[in-house]
């Protein structure tokens, strides 16, 4: 039998995970991949770039060259694989920012309190922290921006595969609830140039999207407004945009949500909700390890379609189709 068939290594290496993303989250904040971008660099001349300790930054990249991360060549020297070269910053998949997320005290700390949560089914981060994440941040503009880093990072590909997967080209105007710093708005209306958008957030989460949609060159066509969407969403839109917003809530929170949006769309806009989707059991690494995270951080779920179906008809909407885009979906709904 191979060692990579080995039952006892292959579970061994799924336990000693945490290792791995701890040291990616590491190389990740010190921009290792954007130092070796152009060419190889030694360990010592890493260590000098990031003021880090040379012989200890060196055990780490080696340790990310035996994960194929990056690649050791003679003399300490380093290079990117393919796999790396998705943590530089300048390139369109980056998950740089996910990876600087992953690993910070608050997340971390959260999740090695799971136990707590499956014992109990109550939230980690709030038992931890005493305080929920959204809270949190608000108080801490460091984490804030580390947090807004990582969602960005994640919707690059995210906005690629919405955009080929559904077509927007019958809405004039589109809101997007809970949008952040605008990437997403930001993406529509660049494919859509006859489009108007509504970027709707908290005042400190969409602080940094005018900027962001000025380099985009779409601010001239979209709107921001700030306020909170458990009290109001902007009416007169074609179609509300919610993405990876319903999966930070429990049920309860989720129909609140959608409650106050159905009363600010006309019976005969759309309703859109970008999403992961548990698929059938032993399939859906992904979501099903997403929903983990929901119930760790936000305290929420990711729910099947049935149980989408059931969060709809009680916020007076009817699911009518779920299209995949990449690794997730678009839930499209309407008023009943």
């Amino acid at each position: 039998m191979k060692d990579d068939q080995d039952p006892a290594n292959a579970i061994r290496r799924l336990i000693d995970g945490y290792q791995v993303s701890q040291a990616i989250h590491v190389a990740a904040t010190l921009g290792i991949a954007d130092l070796l971008a152009d060419a190889c660099r030694t360990s010592d001349e890493l260590a000098a770039l990031t003021a880090t300790h040379a012989p200890t930054l060196y055990r780490m990249l080696r340790a990310l060259a035996s994960a194929d991360v990056l690649r050791e060549l003679d003399g300490h020297r380093f290079e990117l694989t393919p796999i790396g070269e998705c943590l530089r910053s300048d390139v369109g998949d980056s998950i740089t920012g996910w990876a600087a997320f992953i690993g910070t005290r608050s997340h971390w700390e959260a999740w090695s309190d799971l136990q707590h949560s499956v014992r109990t089914g109550e939230n980690a981060f709030r038992h931890v922290h005493g305080i929920d994440p959204w809270t949190y941040r608000s108080t801490r503009p460091e984490e804030g921006a580390v947090f807004d880093r990582a969602m960005r990072s994640l919707s690059r590909r995210a906005n690629a595969a919405l955009l080929a997967a559904y077509d927007f080209r019958r809405f004039r105007t589109i809101v997007d609830v809970g949008g952040g710093n605008g990437g997403l708005i930001a993406a529509v209306l660049g494919a859509y140039p006859d489009m108007h958008g509504v970027l709707f957030d908290q005042p400190h989460v969409i602080a940094a999207a005018p900027a962001l949609l000025e380099q985009a060159g779409v601010a001239d066509r979209c709107r921001i407004v700030e306020g909170n969407f458990f009290e109001s969403v902007p009416d007169g839109a074609d179609a509300c945009l919610l993405r990876a917003v319903i999966h930070d809530w429990d049920d309860e929170d989720a129909v609140r949500i959608l409650t106050v949006v159905r009363r600010a769309l006309r019976s005969d806009a759309i309703l859109l909700l970008i999403e992961h989707l548990i698929g059938p059991p032993n399939e859906g690494r992904d979501a099903k390890f997403s929903d983990l995270n929901m119930l760790v951080a936000p305290g929420g779920r990711e729910r099947t379609r049935e149980e989408f179906e059931v969060l709809l008809a009680e916020s007076d909407f009817r699911l009518s189709r779920v299209l995949h885009a990449g690794s997730n979906c678009v839930v499209e709904a309407t008023p009943t």
